[in-house]
């Protein structure tokens, strides 16, 4: 779930649904308590029940009433979980375009998001072991098979190869290295890996070029200098 502003009595609110995939709803901006879709539910990640007027041929939809599905306190209250949240619910608004439903892609959210609420490990490698993830069900998941060290990651054919690539969207050796590792990376063994603050971004922005390569019109991530902060 990610807002934009409309106007000052509204705003777009991209949310990914378990019915008809990503949807742009029309929200209020009110903080009436009485508005039976109140502001205060739609931050971040949010996982709602939700009762819509949904007509496939306008643009823009809108949402009869909402109410709280799972609660979610650790995202809101835990700057660890607040800055992945943040910065991952703007990733999903960019990438995942999909107007139709995808329950394999819908689940993989799901359990994500409760995840992350839930864990009492440390969130710090939370958005790097959700992207690799994701990337295999966007359909370029990395191809480790055949890796030997001192490879180079090609990451415009998505392949380790022994020879520097012709073109310049490749990983050095030492980020090569690092990438494969990630490959092994769960979420129940996200807290073993161990990077520095300079480390972690270094391996973020390298993950959103691999990202770029293979999605069109993928725009700047403007809330990843709030992961730069809560990381560094």
């Amino acid at each position: 779930m990610y807002s934009l502003p409309y106007s000052d009595a509204y705003a777009i609110t991209l949310i990914f649904t378990e019915e008809f995939g990503r949807v742009s709803y029309l929200t209020s901006q009110s903080k009436s308590r009485k508005s039976k879709v109140p502001r205060s539910l739609f931050h971040p990640l949010s996982i709602l029940d939700l009762e819509v007027d949904h007509q496939n041929l306008r643009d823009i939809q809108r949402i009869k009433e909402a109410k709280i599905h799972i609660p979610l306190i650790a995202l809101l209250t835990d700057p660890a979980k607040t800055a992945p949240c943040i910065f991952l619910a703007e990733l999903i608004s960019k990438v995942i375009r999909e107007e139709q439903t995808n329950r394999l892609l819908f689940d993989f959210l799901l359990q994500s998001i409760q995840v992350l609420e839930l864990t009492p490990l440390s969130p710090a490698n939370f958005h790097l072991a959700f992207m690799i993830r994701l990337s295999r069900l966007l359909g370029f998941y990395p191809d480790a098979a055949g890796y030997q060290k001192g490879m180079y990651f090609d990451m415009r054919n998505g392949i380790f190869t022994r020879n520097q690539p012709a073109h310049i969207h490749f990983l050095s050796v030492e980020e090569s290295l690092v990438f494969y590792n990630l490959l092994r990376m769960t979420y129940e063994n996200m807290s073993a890996f161990r990077f520095s603050g300079r480390e972690r971004q270094t391996i973020i922005l390298r993950m959103l070029d691999f990202y770029r390569l293979h999605l069109s019109d993928f725009s700047e991530i403007k809330s990843l200098e709030v992961l730069h902060d809560v990381f560094s």
